[in-house]
């Protein structure tokens, strides 16, 4: 298991390393950050990604940002979560959606927040520090800090955490 967790923490120094080179000052990495396989980081050219101290990306991950994500100290991710700032317009049925832009917002994501698998992010969500965010939710919109989310029946359940 060693083995495995150096092999994974190079891995990802290796790819910080590349993902600098690729987008400068475009994306900050604080301390300890680190991620296993299939972590995908895309920026768009007006993009800027901040990813604070000692979190933790599961498998297959993918931040897509055109606009700013912003990830606190100590939030951990489970296998497959998206991360998307945008969305795609579609005003328009006679032209095709992939041809009329984007709309851009923000995603800020907490300290200390711990993000299911296969939850995915979408653009003007705000979570709060020290959320849980369950698996398989959808978020979109504001959650407090110190909140539970998750999924029941197809309905997201909001339940504040006793502090």
């Amino acid at each position: 298991m060693i083995v495995f967790k150096l092999f994974y923490h190079i891995q990802a120094n290796i790819f910080k390393f590349i993902l600098k080179i690729i987008y400068g000052k475009k994306i900050i990495f604080h301390k300890k950050i680190t991620w296993r396989k299939g972590f995908v980081v895309m920026i768009g050219k007006s993009g800027k990604v901040q990813i604070g101290d000692g979190c933790f990306f599961n498998n297959n991950c993918s931040l897509d940002c055109t606009k700013y994500i912003e990830i606190g100290e100590n939030s951990i991710f489970g296998e497959n979560v998206k991360i998307y700032d945008h969305n795609h317009c579609f005003r328009s049925s006679t032209i095709p959606i992939k041809k009329q832009g984007y709309s851009n917002g923000m995603v800020i994501i907490g300290k200390n927040c711990w993000i299911g698998s296969n939850v995915v992010i979408l653009k003007n969500s705000k979570i709060g520090d020290h959320c849980v965010i369950g698996a398989g939710c959808c978020i979109s919109g504001e959650v407090p800090s110190h909140t539970i989310v998750k999924q029941d029946s197809g309905n997201l359940l909001y339940k504040k955490m006793i502090v």
